[in-house]
């Protein structure tokens, strides 16, 4: 997802890890307590959540709060090796299965002692349950961001294209799940749940650990999604549940007694009870972890200035790990501005030669908070391989060889329109960009986006591309997952099937890198998968499209009281499921 809405592809064997980089080891010495129980947990963020039912959940500040309250058939160990934190493990599951016929098929069973907190009382988790919650993921009152992924199981788009889009409500989506059924989704019994694919998709495993995998208990679906009555009679199946709610000011989590920790392999569930406080600034985020009355952060990124001075005053309070997310500076091929110059892909190539990356990483920190991109997938992912067909000397870009370039294509004065958020560092970054292409010849004007419009409205409006209104724009993605994220950057940006995607802001498309990525999913072999995505990015490069600028690094801080903080990759954050606190 962009950036400003990250949720995380490959999944080639049910034991296959990816590497994160963490760039702090002090740290470790939290795991290693033993852990204690009990306590309250206080975190403070910015801004509320986005959602509070897993199926429109989509940010990856979402994704801590998801891990407390509810489970998944896959999900993942927190942990500060690189590894472990990225590797596909069973949850409500019994264990990964292989795939049979021919890679089409999963067939998973389910853990005994999984409970929902229903309002009668516990009650067990089935596969009717797991089934529920894949119908519910196309719905057509609150759709999951992520939706389009589950298209190779088979049926699941017949299954969406028949729901009520005309004024849809509770009722009629009720009615037509409990009517219907995904014809390659199989349930022989209450502990067994069988997904048939259209074809084989070695990161389907990957796919299942997404917030909008979550099975959904039938009593939820008497509620519009995630509408103030689904808020106050949440159900869950974590060991925490909502105990109150107040919208943009707080939100306090405590024990769910249905949970049964035996059948729960990842959480250990330490302390008491989760609170979390909104509408804290970032300076007084900040402030209240140093001075212990507040222990993580919710959604709240570090400045540079304040890092820095916490890096000299607490460095064991830091831990730096990468999630695989890279910043780009999309090149409009479409534009007619200068005569359609950037249809030419040497003025693309000049474009690619001319930016200081290394200016880019220093604005963001330095090497601890971020490193030099040089393909369409970040540091971490399979797939990646810092080799740069675009090489310059310590990646400052190289003005003469850009100039040169300009000069074979025919193309003179050249002046583009560079789009940017007004959020953030990319005000610092588009200054940086311009100076550094104006020593290649090439005149940036600047053009400032509100950042609430800047996806919602600006890029995601193919209009805005195709009419020449930006000639090259800086946007950020993250996978929408861990473990083998490649087909969650390559799929919505890089792509093109006939109908438009909302992040693929060209409707740019690659027979090439395609089949390679074709063949990267049906391949069980970790390595071949490398190798093929690698090539699909490196087909991608040589069309000269984007411009990958920097793999950003999440840097995560927290109060001298937490111990066991172990960071949770699909969150990004401490895992508050496994933390401890000593007051």
């Amino acid at each position: 997802m962009p950036r400003t809405r990250v949720t995380a592809l490959l999944a080639l064997s049910a034991t296959m890890a990816l590497t994160l980089t963490s760039c702090s080891s002090s740290p470790s010495s939290d795991a290693e307590e033993s852990p204690t129980t009990g306590g309250t947990l206080k975190i403070v963020g910015q801004s509320d959540i986005d959602h509070l039912d897993p199926t429109g959940a989509a940010l990856v500040t979402s994704s801590n709060l998801m891990r407390a309250v509810t489970r998944q058939l896959i999900s993942y160990e927190s942990s500060l090796d690189d590894a472990e934190r990225t590797t596909a493990q069973p949850d409500l599951a019994t264990e990964i299965p292989e795939p049979t016929n021919d890679g089409l098929t999963y067939t998973f069973t389910l853990r005994d002692d999984i409970q929902w907190d229903a309002p009668d009382g516990a009650r067990e988790i089935t596969s009717e349950d797991v089934a529920r919650g894949i119908e519910r993921i196309c719905n057509p009152i609150l759709p999951a961001a992520a939706s389009s992924y589950f298209s190779i199981i088979d049926g699941f788009d017949e299954f969406c294209a028949g729901y009520d889009t005309d004024g849809p409500t509770a009722e009629s989506v009720k009615d037509y799940i409990e009517s219907n059924s995904i014809s390659g989704i199989e349930v022989p019994d209450d502990k067994t749940i069988v997904f048939n694919l259209t074809e084989p998709a070695s990161d389907f495993i990957y796919m299942l650990s997404l917030n909008a995998a979550t099975p959904v208990p039938i009593e939820v679906l008497d509620y519009e999604p995630d509408s103030v009555e689904y808020r106050d009679n949440f159900i869950s199946s974590g060991p925490y549940t909502v105990d109150s709610y107040t919208a943009d000011k707080e939100l306090i989590l405590k024990r769910n007694t249905a949970w049964v920790a035996d059948s729960d392999p990842l959480r250990a569930a330490n302390v008491d009870s989760i609170e979390i406080t909104f509408g804290v600034s970032v300076d007084s985020a900040i402030q209240q972890l140093q001075s212990g009355d507040a222990d993580m952060t919710y959604d709240v990124t570090i400045p540079t200035a304040s890092l820095q001075q916490l890096e000299a005053s607490d460095p064991d309070g830091i831990v730096s790990i990468n999630p695989g997310g890279s910043d780009f500076l999309w090149i409009n091929s479409l534009s007619a501005n200068n005569g359609g110059a950037l249809g030419n892909l040497q003025v693309r190539q000049a474009i690619e030669y001319a930016v200081d990356k290394a200016a880019l990483v220093q604005q963001s920190g330095g090497e601890t908070q971020a490193s030099v991109a040089t393909g369409i997938f970040g540091d971490g992912i399979i797939g990646y391989e810092k080799s740069d067909m675009y090489a310059t000397d310590g990646d400052a870009g190289d003005p003469d060889q850009a100039a040169e370039l300009l000069t074979q294509a025919g193309v003179s004065d050249l002046t583009l329109t560079l789009a940017y958020s007004n959020a953030n560092a990319a005000p610092d970054w588009a200054a940086t960009l311009q100076e550094s292409l104006k020593a290649a010849g090439i005149t940036v004007e600047l053009k400032s986006v509100e950042s609430s419009d800047y996806y919602a409205t600006f890029m995601t409006n193919h209009e805005n591309a195709i009419n020449s209104e930006w000639d090259i724009a800086i946007v950020g993605w993250n996978p929408d997952w861990v473990g083998g994220a490649a087909r969650s950057v390559f799929q919505p940006q890089f792509t093109f099937t006939g109908t438009s995607q909302t992040y693929n802001y060209l409707d740019y498309n690659n027979d090439e890198a395609n089949e390679y990525a074709a063949q990267a999913l049906a391949t069980d072999s970790t390595d071949e998968a490398a190798t093929l995505w690698h090539q699909a990015s490196e087909a991608v490069m040589a069309d000269a499209v984007v411009v990958p600028l920097i793999s950003r690094k999440a840097v995560l801080y927290h109060s001298k009281a937490v111990g066991n903080f172990l960071p949770f990759a699909l969150g990004s954050q401490g895992d508050w499921t496994n933390v401890t606190i000593t007051r």
